[in-house]
């Protein structure tokens, strides 16, 4: 399709209907593929058309393209994707060629319906996934199915679209996916639509670029919104975290006495962690902060230090004490008092609204434990 024949001005496509029929009958190759361009460069031509006239092009388009090398079809896809009044047998068509084929019409033809693109997410591989993907827009019903379908690549693909509308179950099912995918931790974390509640259950898992992006976008969360997708991750969080320590019972009688006779202070709880009374410090500093003792846990087990300045700055401890904490979790790291000082300058930047629009995420699963 490199040549281009280009028609008499006067040529009128209704008055040689009978050769175009004609040729289209024609054993030739060459005949066809003639007829093919004669064809395309009429209709990218300009004169009106009569209806009868598009159903022909479309009627005849879509036989000869039937015939012709991959390459000629992927050409003819790509001429044909931008055009708004393409004929649809022809688009129909391409869009379930092979994927060199499909991909121009697939990312961008309007003729395409919802039906159109459903047919195709649900019966294509991951190539014609991917290309519906990156559409200007992707409607629920169709990233529903490339969610279900689609590989990791493809779901990336997908997220980094902020034309492609996930419904609830959906952005529930690509975030738990991508907890498990660093490739897909910042497509997810990026997502302009993801749902707060989601957005903030990636804090644990994301590197600590992602984890400051995830602290600005709730200091910035409009207070109705941040109520709203609270109510929604209550609705969602799972009640059973897991087993506790074999002397939990007992520190945790321990700590009510405490509080109980207002002893239960900040720097008690510095106390439990040079002693290495861990549960006892885990339980306390969950109290302190409100959160459950799992979520506690991992942040200490795992020394999530940024994430144990989220739940000291919204307690409003002092700096001190955070960098106390900091230096005996890191324990015998290397250069552990230079990491804590480090940490303690994350401390510093953070601001408590911050801190305690971050905490309320988590303690949603305080919440569903106790109920």
């Amino acid at each position: 399709m490199s040549e281009t024949l280009t028609p008499p001005a006067s040529a009128d496509i209704g008055s040689r209907l009978p050769d175009l029929i004609a040729l289209a009958q024609e054993p030739s190759s060459e005949k066809r593929r003639a007829l093919l361009r004669e064809l395309t460069d009429h209709f990218f031509g300009g004169a009106v058309r009569t209806a009868g006239e598009d159903a022909l092009y479309d009627s005849v388009l879509t036989d000869l393209t039937a015939e012709m090398e991959t390459a000629v079809r992927a050409e003819l896809s790509a001429r044909f994707a931008l055009s708004p009044d393409a004929p649809r047998g022809l688009i129909r068509r391409l869009a379930n060629d092979e994927v060199a084929v499909a991909d121009a019409v697939l990312r961008a033809s309007t003729v395409l319906t919802d039906d159109d693109l459903l047919g195709v997410v649900r019966s294509k591989g991951q190539g014609h996934l991917r290309a519906v993907s990156e559409r200007a827009s992707v409607s629920e019903a169709v990233s529903d199915v490339i969610v279900e379908r689609g590989d990791d690549v493809t779901l990336g693909t997908l997220l980094r679209n902020d034309g492609a509308i996930l419904s609830r179950a959906a952005s529930e099912t690509a975030v738990e996916r991508a907890k498990s995918n660093p490739a897909l931790h910042a497509p997810t974390v990026e997502r302009q639509a993801l749902p707060a509640d989601l957005l903030n259950d990636m804090y644990f898992v994301v590197e600590a670029r992602l984890r400051q992006r995830i602290l600005e976008q709730n200091a910035a969360m409009d207070p109705v919104l941040l109520e709203s997708a609270l109510a929604a991750g209550r609705a969602r969080v799972a009640s059973d975290d897991g087993a506790l320590p074999a002397d939990y019972s007992e520190c945790l009688a321990y700590v009510e006495e405490l509080k109980a006779a207002n002893q239960l202070t900040p720097t008690m709880l510095a106390r439990f962690l040079r002693s290495g009374s861990r549960t006892s410090f885990l339980i306390a500093l969950a109290q302190l902060a409100d959160v459950d003792f799992h979520t506690a846990s991992q942040i200490v087990e795992r020394r999530e230090l940024d994430a144990l300045s989220v739940i000291c700055k919204a307690a409003d401890l002092d700096r001190a004490l955070f960098l106390t904490f900091a230096v005996v979790i890191l324990g015998s790291e290397d250069n552990a008092m230079g990491k804590a000082h480090g940490y303690a300058k994350l401390y510093a930047d953070l601001t408590r609204e911050a801190a305690m629009r971050t905490l309320r995420f988590w303690r949603m699963r305080r919440g569903s434990a106790a109920a």
